[in-house]
């Protein structure tokens, strides 16, 4: 529905809460053995390494909106939502360069007219994407906010390089974000987030955008791929989200003792296991789903939040710390405590 503000209804309160979870994946499944067969690498090494058994790979005929669109239709039912004000795509493979892709999700969707808009910031782009939603509706400029984690990785990942090609799963997730009165159940904290665009280049695709465009031709066809410097990434990804979690714990008027569960974006398992180590967080408080869908960067956060709830890892009133890092680089945290009544889709 297009409305202005000044036609929106007063609400109770200003706060962003959580009223329904989906995700989606696709049904192949990719094996580190599938992967050996054309890499130098082991089942072994992989699992040791990054902590993955297999990710899944969406056929070439699904893009990252047919992704977002089926994750987004399952959190709309698991909220009871037939409309929405707003849908916010959190993406690093958008279906094309132009137009965004959330527009087409939101028409799919029978959204008419609604505001939609695509967020990039890597693999922090959930959590970038959910201080956006959380900022429309506090100002007052929505009052549901649909938030999609989408990722079609495989499209961007050279299937040769030893380095990323284990590393990426596709897979889409969503929330639905409602006003609500500030201190409800499933209100979202305060962010702590940020970049440093100093180190853009340690994730990058070199070819393809305007940078590089009098280099079209002739550039390499790697560098249309995703290049990543894995140790400098794997430093600053322990030290942001650190500090990130800290900082968003303390803003929400916690201490780290009392987080019940850590959702970390699964950049891979060890990144995961160092935050957790460097935040105190025993491993049976940290959830991870990153051995069967691989790193799907802006999909990782509502797919471990969904899948986490279904299983019962995640349980009403927990308080739930969530934090991510991506390209860019860019970093977010927050903090909730889990609703009761929601069923995550699946």
């Amino acid at each position: 529905m297009n409305v202005s503000s000044a036609e929106l209804p007063q609400v109770r309160g200003t706060a962003a809460v959580v009223t329904g979870v989906g995700a989606h994946l696709p049904s192949r499944r990719v094996t580190n053995d599938e992967l050996c067969t054309r890499l130098d690498s082991s089942d072994e090494w992989i699992r040791e390494r990054i902590g993955i058994q297999e990710r899944r790979r969406a056929d070439a005929s699904v893009s990252t909106g047919d992704l977002a669109l089926e994750a987004a239709r399952r959190a709309m039912r698991s909220a009871g939502a037939t409309d929405v004000d707003a849908l916010v795509l959190a993406t690093t493979t958008p279906d094309h360069h132009c137009p965004a892709t959330a527009p087409a999700v939101a028409h799919r969707l029978g959204l008419r007219d609604a505001v939609a808009f695509d967020v990039t910031a890597g693999c922090a782009g959930f959590v970038h994407a959910s201080a956006v939603a959380a900022g429309l509706i506090s100002a007052g400029s929505a009052r549901r906010v649909l938030v999609v984690g989408a990722e079609t990785m495989s499209a961007i990942i050279d299937s040769d390089d030893r380095s990323t090609a284990p590393l990426f799963g596709d897979g889409a997730g969503a929330m639905v974000l409602e006003a609500g009165p500030e201190g409800h159940d499933g209100c979202l904290g305060p962010f702590a987030w940020g970049s440093d665009g100093s180190l853009a280049d340690a994730i990058v695709i070199p070819a393809g955008g305007a940078r590089q465009r009098d280099r079209r031709d002739t550039a390499p066809a790697g560098d249309f791929f995703v290049h990543m410097r894995g140790n400098e990434v794997f430093r600053h990804a322990v030290r942001r989200m650190s500090q990130a979690a800290r900082d968003a714990v303390t803003a929400a008027g916690w201490t780290l003792d009392e987080v019940d569960r850590l959702i970390v974006h699964q950049a891979n398992g060890r990144i995961g296991a160092s935050v957790a180590d460097a935040l105190g967080i025993p491993p049976e408080r940290t959830p991870s789903n990153i051995a069967h869908v691989g790193n799907t960067a802006a999909a990782s956060v509502p797919l471990l939040l969904a899948h986490a709830a279904d299983d019962g890892r995640l349980k009403p009133g927990h308080r739930v710390l969530v934090v991510a890092f991506g390209s860019g680089l860019a970093w977010a945290a927050t903090t909730l405590v889990w609703p009761p009544g929601i069923t995550a889709e699946l």
